[in-house]
């Protein structure tokens, strides 16, 4: 496969996990309701820049989202490294210091060691 193939294949993967993100407010999913703004993947690091659906939505649900786009994006195979950057809400900076410096989930091929 090349290079290539492999690129398009891991933005398929990643924008498949985004497709799974539900905002928990209103039940539709992040890419139905257009939150993504741009994702920029670059060997192995995504940066995905988002807004939520008012910059006044509850902030429990704006954390719940960024996180659940960086944690699903970092199980994807490859991936060794995500920014979330949540913009045009009260909290942003809040929300973009926590989720970013939170531990990252185990990968599903992660190995226990033993």
């Amino acid at each position: 496969m090349s290079q290539e193939e492999q690129m398009q294949q891991t933005r398929r993967r990643i924008f498949d996990e985004l497709t799974k993100i539900v905002d928990p407010e209103i039940g539709v999913s992040i890419m139905e309701l257009e939150l993504i703004d741009k994702v920029d993947i670059n060997s192995g690091k995504v940066k995905v820049d988002l807004h939520l659906t008012s910059p006044f939505c509850p902030a429990v649900f704006g954390f719940k989202i960024a996180q659940d786009v960086r944690d699903n994006i970092y199980k994807v195979s490859g991936i060794n490294d995500v920014k979330v950057n949540v913009s045009n809400h009260f909290m942003a900076d809040a929300i973009n210091k926590q989720v970013n410096d939170s531990k990252y989930p185990a990968k599903t091929d992660d190995k226990p060691i033993t």
